[in-house]
């Protein structure tokens, strides 16, 4: 680097993010409540985390995989099933998922009782993909599944047809 760009850029200290309860950014999907903490733009955009809240009998997206991201699951309350190829997995409170990229994956809530998640995208670049989602509904067009897919592959996320 040299001295003018050194000296032309000034240094600024990573900002403190706070958001308390009722606070951040809403996104409804369907049956699904999302809560967007952060967004990426006070991490550099290497972290987003979104606490959801999936009412009971939630389907969730298309199994997938991601690209470019991990996605990890922590259960705040009630049950998610977890599809993770042809295998499923019940994740109770207090249990984490962690999903590398490549992994087929998929989630739902079963249940007869809402269940809370905590979500973290490493990196953020996920975090657009549900207000996409949310556009779709907002313009009056259905979440179907094939509208879920065509906005997953705007983020390196493609529906994994083969289950491996």
């Amino acid at each position: 680097m040299t001295e003018q760009a050194r000296t032309s850029e000034p240094e600024t200290a990573p900002v403190l993010s706070v958001v308390g309860p009722g606070e951040g950014e809403t996104i409804v999907l369907g049956t699904t409540r999302m809560r967007i903490l952060e967004d990426g733009s006070h991490t550099g955009h290497r972290l987003a985390i979104a606490e959801s809240v999936l009412a009971p009998h939630t389907q969730g997206p298309p199994q997938h995989r991601h690209g470019l991201h991990d996605e990890g699951f922590y259960v705040l309350s009630g049950t998610v099933r977890f599809t993770v190829g042809d295998e499923d997995h019940e994740a109770t409170t207090g249990t984490l998922v962690m999903v590398p990229p490549g992994t087929p994956h998929t989630f739902a809530n079963l249940s007869d009782q809402p269940a809370v998640l905590l979500s973290t995208f490493t990196p953020d670049l996920y975090v657009q993909y549900f207000r996409d989602l949310q556009e779709v509904l907002s313009g009056g067009r259905p979440l179907t599944p094939q509208a879920n897919i065509d906005a997953m592959r705007h983020y390196a996320t493609e529906p994994a047809t083969d289950h491996d």
